[in-house]
């Protein structure tokens, strides 16, 4: 069976690519360029695509799109706070308006038009508060569009929305990639890189980095 997989390049979707390719699925990772600030990502994302044997392709997006988000413009990102901290602070300004719908509709297209059973989607139980669009009743209602509006659901069997960390912290996330034998140190978590470099303060470094260093001094960050 072929899988299409929301592919950044980061430690959540990385897993997924690993879970996917021990289910001996015929991959085709799917990366996103909106030119956003930590576009890095993609130089990553091509690395490990090429690591695992599967097809990548990047879709170029206008920025403008995602103007609102200080992924895309120059508003501040969030530095310094803990999990707990960012799990009750609302919508973070790293919020992209309808980011997840749009790639999703991508992942759709290419789903049809290759014939694949199954679409990795990476949203982990610390999105679902800030990101409402990582929420369990987000993915079923995408779940439906799915078997009301593909040619497979009409013909047959719809693509399937797959979530496999919808209920997993980062730490066990990180154990998941330790026993799939994941490239950690070629993945990318950072939403405000420093030339190219993770920051190391924002959301995204912090928690990548306490669940790293909750299991194994020896993990590389």
């Amino acid at each position: 069976m072929k899988a299409i997989i929301l592919f950044s390049g980061g430690l959540d979707s990385t897993v997924l690519l690993a879970m996917a390719h021990e289910k001996q699925r015929t991959c085709i990772a799917v990366s996103f360029d909106y030119n956003q600030r930590h576009k890095i990502e993609l130089t990553h994302a091509k690395i490990i695509a090429a690591q695992y044997g599967c097809e990548h392709r990047i879709i170029k997006i206008d920025r403008e799109i995602f103007s609102g988000s200080a992924l895309v413009n120059d508003a501040p990102v969030a530095k310094n706070r803990s999990a707990e901290e960012i799990a009750r602070s609302g919508t973070p300004s790293t919020y992209v308006p309808a980011r997840n719908t749009l790639f999703l509709a991508y992942a759709t297209a290419i789903a049809e038009t290759t014939q694949a059973g199954e679409i990795y989607f990476g949203p982990n139980a610390l999105d679902c508060l800030p990101y409402i669009d990582c929420r369990p009743a987000y993915i079923q209602a995408y779940q439906q569009v799915l078997n009301l509006a593909t040619k497979e659901a009409i013909e047959g069997t719809p693509p399937q929305l797959l979530t496999p960390l919808i209920n997993w912290d980062k730490k066990r996330i990180v154990q998941e990639g330790l026993r799939l034998g994941v490239p950690l140190h070629l993945t990318y978590s950072c939403y405000d890189p420093v030339n190219d470099l993770p920051c190391e303060q924002c959301d995204a470094c912090v928690l990548r980095k306490e669940a790293l260093a909750s299991l194994s001094s020896s993990v590389s960050y």
